[in-house]
């Protein structure tokens, strides 16, 4: 399975063809994280992850998503897809957050160190973010970026 972008993306992600889809839609507003990161963490746990790996995993959601929630409040939404396969979580995140910051913060150190992989870009509505954890692969495989 491909993963849905309206940018154009650079080593774009492919996944197994037999999977869970699970979409998630909440106010682009930090009081609504709590929901995706809960989210998160209880359909990581379906993977049969250790409880350090479901930890990270929702840290990575959580700073993913706070990266996508732009400077000021607005009506717009954060839309989380889970992708659910044979030993692998995928998480999409999209958001109004015009440009994502430089690579070299702290919030993309935290990404790195704890999925196996993370895919950006933005498109005409924002920017998006996913992270891929998988049982094989665990934390810190590689890095592709992608801008549209």
């Amino acid at each position: 399975m491909s993963i849905p972008t309206t940018g154009e993306t650079t080593g774009a992600p492919t996944t197994e063809p037999s999977t869970d889809l699970v979409e998630l839609r909440v106010p682009a507003d930090p009081a609504y994280l709590t929901v995706v990161r809960t989210a998160s963490a209880g359909l990581a746990a379906r993977l049969d992850l250790t409880l350090d790996e479901i930890e990270d995993l929702r840290i990575a959601v959580d700073e993913a998503c706070t990266l996508l929630l732009g400077p000021t409040p607005t009506d717009d939404e954060l839309v989380a897809t889970f992708r659910l396969g044979e030993g692998t979580l995928e998480v999409e995140v999209r958001g109004p957050a015009p440009e994502l910051p430089e690579r070299s913060s702290f919030a993309w150190a935290v990404l790195e160190a704890l999925v196996g992989e993370v895919f950006t870009g933005t498109s005409a509505t924002g920017a998006w973010i996913v992270l891929r954890h998988s049982r094989t692969t665990g934390a810190a495989a590689s890095l592709v970026t992608g801008v549209g």
